[in-house]
C-alpha cells in the first residue's frame, strides 16, 4: 500500500481483533444448523439482551448500508420519507440503497455543518408541508457518533426522541461506531438508545473489530415483523450465520467492543493534543470519538502525501484521520511529528528531522 507500517484513512483497514478472531475459530469447530438456527446466534442475541438491559429483536447482517437500508425500510412506506443530516452515510454514502430498499421512500435532508441533527431542524422538515402531494415524514435518522465525528448526548437524543414522537415519528440511529460513542460519554448502551427513545439500533461490528457484520437491533420489537423475510429478500440471511454472530460473542461476552474504542478514541485525542496550536492549522470539528479532521495548508497536506500518508479530503475538504483498535500510538505519534515539521516552515520556524516514519 504504502511505506508507512500502518496507516489511518479509514477504520477500515484494521484487521480481526482476537477476540473476534478467536470466537469465530471455536463457532468454526464442527457442524452447526444452517440459517440461524443455531447456538451462535442465539448466543449473541442473547448478549445483546444482556448489553442493553432490555427485550429486543437482533438480526446480523452483512455490512451497514444493507443494516440500514433495512431498518429504514421496515420503518416506511414507499410515500413515506425519513428526515437525516446532510452529511449522513444513508445520503452521501449508500448508493440510494434506503430509497431502492424502501420502494422509494424519500430521505429529507437537514443541512446541518457538524452532522448533528436537532429538533428544530427535524420541526422545520417535518412539519414544512402535510399535504398529500409530498412524502409523508416517518422517520428520523440519526448517527452516533456523527460522520464529523461529533457525539449525541443523552439529553441531544432524548430532546431529539421527545420531537419524533410528539410528531408521530420513528427514530432510527446509524451506529456504525456506537462502541466510539458509548467510550466517549461513559454511559451504557441503553442509555443514549431504548432509554433516549430510540426504536431501532444498527450497531457496527466492522469498525469495532469484525471482519464483517453488524446487528439490526428492534428495540420496538412491533416494529420487527417480518424482518427475517426481508433480510432473506435482500440477500442478508447467511446460510452459515454462525460465522456472522459468533464474532460478536467474542466482541461484547470479554468486554473488547469497549475496550477497542477506547484505544481507538485515545489514538484520535493524542493526535488532536500534538497538533493543537500549530501555525495553519485547525481542527475542522472538535475530537470527540475516533477520528480527527485536519484543516490545514495545502502545502501542509501535499507534504503529509509526499511522506507517505493516506486520507480523506471529502468532508469540507479537510484531511479525515481514522483510528482502530489496533492503531499503533508509535504511529500515531509519527503522523503527528510529521505534521509538526510540516507546519515549521509556515511559520518561519527551522525544519525540524524528519521522523523515523518519513
Amino acid at each position: 500500500m504504502t511505506g508507512k507500517p500502518q496507516q489511518f484513512a479509514s477504520d477500515n483497514y484494521a484487521g480481526i481483533c482476537p477476540e473476534a478472531w478467536a470466537a469465530t475459530a471455536a463457532a468454526n469447530d464442527g457442524s452447526a444448523r444452517a440459517y440461524g438456527d443455531d447456538i451462535w446466534t442465539q448466543r449473541a442475541a442473547d448478549a445483546f439482551r444482556t448489553l442493553f438491559e432490555t427485550k429486543c429483536e437482533v438480526f446480523f447482517a452483512f455490512n451497514g448500508t444493507a443494516a440500514n437500508s433495512l431498518a429504514l425500510a421496515a420503518l416506511c412506506q414507499s410515500y413515506h420519507s425519513v428526515i437525516c443530516s446532510s452529511s449522513a452515510h444513508v445520503e452521501t454514502d449508500e448508493c440510494g440503497a434506503p430509497e431502492f430498499f424502501s420502494n422509494g421512500s424519500k430521505l429529507l435532508v437537514a443541512q446541518t455543518p457538524d452532522g448533528k441533527l436537532n429538533p428544530e431542524a427535524i420541526r422545520a422538515l417535518a412539519c414544512g408541508r402535510s399535504d398529500i402531494h409530498f412524502p409523508k415524514p416517518r422517520v428520523v435518522t440519526i448517527t452516533q457518533p456523527t460522520e464529523t465525528g461529533q457525539v449525541y448526548s443523552i439529553d441531544e437524543i432524548s430532546a431529539i426522541s421527545a420531537t419524533c414522537r410528539e410528531l408521530g415519528l420513528k427514530l432510527h440511529m446509524d451506529g456504525a461506531r456506537f462502541a466510539h460513542a458509548c467510550a466517549t460519554l461513559g454511559c451504557t448502551p441503553a442509555d443514549i438508545t431504548w432509554r433516549a427513545g430510540v426504536d431501532v439500533l444498527c450497531f457496527g461490528g466492522t469498525k469495532n473489530g469484525m471482519a464483517a457484520g453488524e446487528a439490526i437491533i428492534f428495540f420496538d420489537t412491533s416494529l420487527a415483523t417480518d424482518f427475517d423475510y426481508r433480510c432473506k429478500q435482500a440477500g442478508q440471511l447467511a446460510s452459515k450465520m454462525r460465522f456472522l454472530s459468533a464474532p460478536w460473542i467474542g466482541l461484547l461476552e470479554s468486554g473488547a467492543w469497549l475496550g477497542n474504542a477506547r484505544h481507538a478514541n485515545d489514538c484520535a485525542a493524542s493526535l488532536a493534543t500534538t497538533i493543537a496550536g500549530l501555525p495553519g492549522v485547525r481542527l475542522a470539528f472538535p475530537v470527540e470519538a475516533n477520528s480527527v479532521f485536519l484543516s490545514a495548508p495545502d502545502t501542509v497536506l501535499d507534504g503529509l502525501r509526499e511522506r507517505g500518508w493516506l486520507f480523506y479530503t471529502f468532508i469540507g475538504g479537510s484531511a479525515r484521520f481514522m483510528f482502530a483498535w489496533d492503531s499503533d500510538i508509535a504511529v500515531v505519534r509519527a503522523l503527528g511529528q510529521d505534521i509538526v515539521e510540516l507546519c515549521a516552515p509556515a511559520a518561519g520556524m527551522p525544519p525540524a528531522p524528519q521522523s523515523s516514519y518519513g
